[in-house]
């Protein structure tokens, strides 16, 4: 996968998505929530950040 980058735009975007499945996550556990909704609200969480943090950013375009 050479040449994958992300936009700033879209940085941001993934990076609002990801807070807000973190804030889902958080809401559905301190309701004790159904735990499937906990992987869900997690992995998508964690996939929008590890995704922010190994793919680098184009800020020449």
């Amino acid at each position: 996968m050479t040449g994958v980058t992300l936009t700033p735009t879209l940085a941001t975007i993934l990076f609002v998505i990801a807070c807000l499945c973190g804030y889902k996550y958080r809401r559905v556990w301190k309701a004790e929530g159904p735990r499937w909704q906990l992987w869900l609200w997690g992995v998508l969480a964690a996939a929008g950040l590890l995704i922010l943090g190994f793919v680098p950013l184009d800020l020449t375009g």
